[in-house]
């Protein structure tokens, strides 16, 4: 499977090249056909830095995989639930201080 760091939208993405220009680990290049998404040459490069999705003009055209959102999760003991960082519903946070 490809590295997938860094997702383009291609219905909402205008192909304006702000997110090659903002990068700062030069993980984008533009597209020899300007009807395409930027290029992601060297996904494994990316710094997750988020330029590229801050400087873009179009919310949503592009989406960021930090691998921290992926790996990142819990299990609710009671039922067996679970959870990872970034779903809607998560269940409210303990707070509770440790016993010892």
């Amino acid at each position: 499977m490809p590295c997938q760091n860094v997702i383009f939208d291609k219905d909402l993405c205008i192909k304006c090249n702000t997110c090659v220009d903002v990068c700062r680990s030069d993980v984008l290049m533009p597209n020899s056909n300007k009807e395409e998404t930027p290029i992601i040459l060297y996904p494994e490069e990316c710094w997750f830095c988020g330029c590229c999705v801050e400087h873009c003009p179009v919310p949503g055209a592009i989406k960021m995989n930090h691998p921290l959102l992926l790996k990142i999760g819990w299990k609710r003991k009671s039922t067996g639930e679970l959870f990872r960082v970034g779903m809607k519903n998560p269940p409210p946070p303990n707070n509770r201080p440790p016993v010892g």
